[in-house]
């Protein structure tokens, strides 16, 4: 009967969160070695990084696809400068979540929307008008082009985008302390990645999280 038949169907939820914990058990198997001979070989191959920062517990050196087994070290800046900058990005996101969900938002409006009325998330890019939307990406891209790299400044290492206005002191730093800033840095980004990466998905699951509500 049907009544037999919606008691046999699982709930909508439920099948929201066995497909999602299924697929991530199927990015985790991808990530497992085939065989300890594969394993080896990266790990011998990729050694030259092994010591890099942010190659630290409890994981240490990670490369599960061996990315880096035929890299070098132009790669391996690459890598890390779009890990850093991903990184930053993700931090800001994460604390634009923390601030606007607690009602803190700027005053006054802009083209005619207030500030106060644009919801934090991906909703927002339904409620803010167009031009708001052309100066946040052309914000970025004027970031992005003309303010790292500057010569005669900063440029110690991938991501050192100082540009001879605010440093917070990093020339005063000791080599030691610069090493573990940085590493803090990482981990931070790294953490911050997974963080708005699943606000993003619970967002879409209409997930009711505690502390930061409805989503």
């Amino acid at each position: 009967s049907i009544e037999l038949l919606l008691k046999l169907v699982p709930h909508r939820e439920t099948m929201k969160q066995t497909a999602i914990f299924a697929s991530l058990l199927a990015s985790a198997a991808a990530f497992a070695p085939t065989t300890n001979k594969a394993a080896s070989s990266v790990a011998l191959s990729a050694s030259q990084f092994a010591d890099e920062v942010g190659a630290q517990i409890p994981l240490g050196y990670w490369d599960p696809l061996g990315v880096m087994v035929e890299g070098n070290e132009a790669k391996f800046e690459l890598f890390r400068e779009v890990e850093i900058v991903h990184g930053r990005v993700a931090m800001l996101a994460m604390l634009g979540q923390i601030v606007t969900r607690a009602g803190i938002h700027f005053p006054g409006s802009f083209e005619g929307v207030a500030y106060a009325d644009i919801p934090p998330g991906l909703k927002a890019f339904e409620v803010m008008p167009t031009g708001l939307t052309a100066d946040i990406f052309a914000t970025m891209a004027f970031l992005q082009c003309f303010m790292r790299n500057i010569e005669g400044t900063g440029n110690e290492f991938a991501g050192d985008y100082r540009n001879g206005w605010i440093d917070f002191g990093w020339d005063t730093f000791s080599d030691e302390e610069k090493l573990k800033k940085r590493a803090i840095e990482l981990n931070n980004g790294r953490a911050a990645q997974m963080g708005i990466l699943g606000l993003i998905v619970h967002e879409n699951l209409g997930s009711n999280m505690p502390i930061i509500g409805q989503l």
